[in-house]
C-alpha cells in the first residue's frame, strides 16, 4: 500500500471522529472484515478476544509479534481505516510501550488503543501516573511518525471489576490531557455513566463499547454525546454461538436442522467474489 493511500485511510478514519456517532464493527479474521467492509461500514477495530479465540488462546493470551502480524493482515485485507485493539502496549514500561507502538503504526493501523489493565488478578489497574506515562509514550511514539494515526486511552475499570466511576472519570481526564485523541470505558451502560465520560473527556470523542443485548440505540448513544460505537468481541462470540449450537445439536442428537438458517455456499461465494 503506498504511503498516501494509508494517508487517506487515517484522514479518513478522523474525520468519522468529527461529528455525529458512527459504529466501528470488530471483525476477527479476512472473511469478517471484508463481509462488514460489503456490508457498508466506514471503518473496523480488530478484537484482542476474537482473534484469539479464533487461535484456540484465551484473551490476552497472543504474543506482540502475532498481535502485530494480526492488524497487518486485517488492514491489507480491507480498503477500511483499521483500528487496532493493541491491548496494554506491550511493554513493561513506557520506552517498551513507545518501541511497540512505533510498530504498531507500521501495520498501517488508523487508531491504536492503549488501556491501563495489568491481567493481575489482584492489582488490575495500573496506578493513574503509570498509565499516563504510558500514554504519554505512545503519544511520542506516534507523533515521531507524522503518520497521523489516532490514540485511544482506554479507562479499564468496569471491565475488570472495578466499578468505580469517580476513578473512571479521573482516569479519563488524564489520558485526555495526556494526548489520547478518543477516549474509552468499556463497560459502563447507564447514561449517568455514559453522560459522565463523555464530560471527562473535555471535547474528545468517546468510543462506547455495546457488546451485550441493550435497548440503547446509536441515535440514543449520540445524544448522549458519544462519537463511536464498538461491539468488541461480540461478532465473534455471535459467530462462535451458531457454530457451537449447530455441533452440539450433531453430536447429542444427530440433528442437522440447525443448518437451515445457514447462507448457502453460493451466497458465501458471491460475498466474496469480484
Amino acid at each position: 500500500m503506498s504511503t498516501s493511500a494509508l494517508q487517506d485511510r487515517h484522514a479518513a478514519f478522523r474525520r468519522l471522529h468529527e461529528s455525529g456517532c458512527f459504529v466501528l464493527p470488530n471483525p476477527w479474521d479476512i472473511g469478517s472484515a471484508r463481509a462488514l467492509e460489503k456490508l457498508g461500514f466506514k471503518a473496523l477495530a480488530t478484537t484482542s478476544s476474537g482473534h484469539a479465540w479464533s487461535c484456540g488462546q484465551p484473551d490476552g493470551a497472543m504474543s506482540r509479534e502475532q498481535v502485530l502480524a494480526h492488524i497487518r493482515m486485517l488492514v491489507q485485507a480491507t480498503q477500511l481505516p483499521v483500528n487496532a485493539d493493541f491491548e496494554s502496549g506491550f511493554g513493561r514500561d513506557p520506552e517498551g510501550v513507545h518501541e511497540s507502538v512505533l510498530m504498531a503504526v507500521d501495520t498501517g493501523a488508523s487508531g491504536i488503543s492503549i488501556e491501563d489493565s495489568t491481567s493481575d488478578a489482584e492489582q488490575p489497574l495500573r496506578s493513574i501516573e503509570e498509565s499516563v506515562a504510558r500514554l504519554k509514550a505512545a503519544r511520542r511514539a506516534i507523533e515521531s511518525t507524522g503518520s497521523g494515526v489516532l490514540l485511544i486511552g482506554r479507562a479499564e475499570n468496569f471491565f475488570v471489576g472495578r466499578p468505580d466511576l469517580d476513578d473512571t472519570v479521573a482516569r479519563i481526564r488524564a489520558y485526555a490531557d495526556a494526548g489520547a485523541d478518543c477516549l474509552y470505558a468499556p463497560g459502563i451502560k447507564t447514561p449517568a455513566q455514559i453522560e459522565a465520560i463523555v464530560a471527562a473527556a473535555g471535547g474528545k470523542p468517546v468510543n462506547l463499547l455495546i457488546g451485550s443485548p441493550t435497548d440503547m440505540t446509536l441515535q440514543d448513544a449520540e445524544a448522549l454525546g458519544v462519537r463511536r460505537i464498538s461491539v468488541g468481541g461480540g461478532l465473534a462470540r455471535s459467530a462462535w454461538s451458531g457454530f457451537l449450537d449447530t455441533s452440539r445439536a450433531l453430536v447429542e442428537r444427530g440433528d442437522f436442522s440447525a443448518l437451515a438458517g445457514s447462507p448457502s455456499g453460493a451466497q458465501m461465494n458471491g460475498m466474496f467474489g469480484d
